[in-house]
């Protein structure tokens, strides 16, 4: 009843105590084909699972490389994995560029992190509807 009141921004629960632009990013990621990570002592490795939406359309890419140390699978708004994505690469170049050493993964995940969560607490801002699946190894 009172849905469309209190689905236009994130800072604005709802009488049930509720968010709703944080319910709609979790559907979102529901909604997303699913993405696999193996570990072993040696290897690493992460699968998503391809799928149109149509016989027409094409396939969206799940698996994204970042860094030659690192690369992420994803599920859900591909949009949103392409802003985090390039976001997590400008990272790593940073590094590589200021310290001459790739990124440690660790963090990679806090700065991606903080960025995402900046988004659940501005006005206007909407959470990334995206679930990102990290993989990577820190040479030490």
């Amino acid at each position: 009843m009172f849905r469309n009141q209190y689905d236009s921004d994130i800072t604005i629960w709802s009488p049930q105590g509720r968010i709703h632009q944080i319910e709609y990013a979790m559907e979102a990621v529901k909604q997303g084909s699913a993405a696999v990570g193996l570990r072993s002592n040696e290897y690493v490795v992460i699968l998503g699972l391809k799928r149109s939406s149509d016989e027409l359309a094409a396939y969206q890419k799940k698996l994204i490389r970042i860094d030659d140390h690192m690369g992420i699978a994803i599920a859900g708004l591909t949009s949103d994995a392409r802003v985090l994505s390039n976001f997590m690469r400008n990272e790593c170049m940073k590094s590589k560029l200021h310290f001459n050493r790739p990124l440690p993964v660790e963090d990679v995940v806090t700065s991606l992190s903080e960025k995402s969560q900046v988004n659940t607490q501005q006005y206007g801002k909407r959470p990334y509807g995206v679930g990102l699946l990290i993989a990577g190894y820190d040479v030490n």
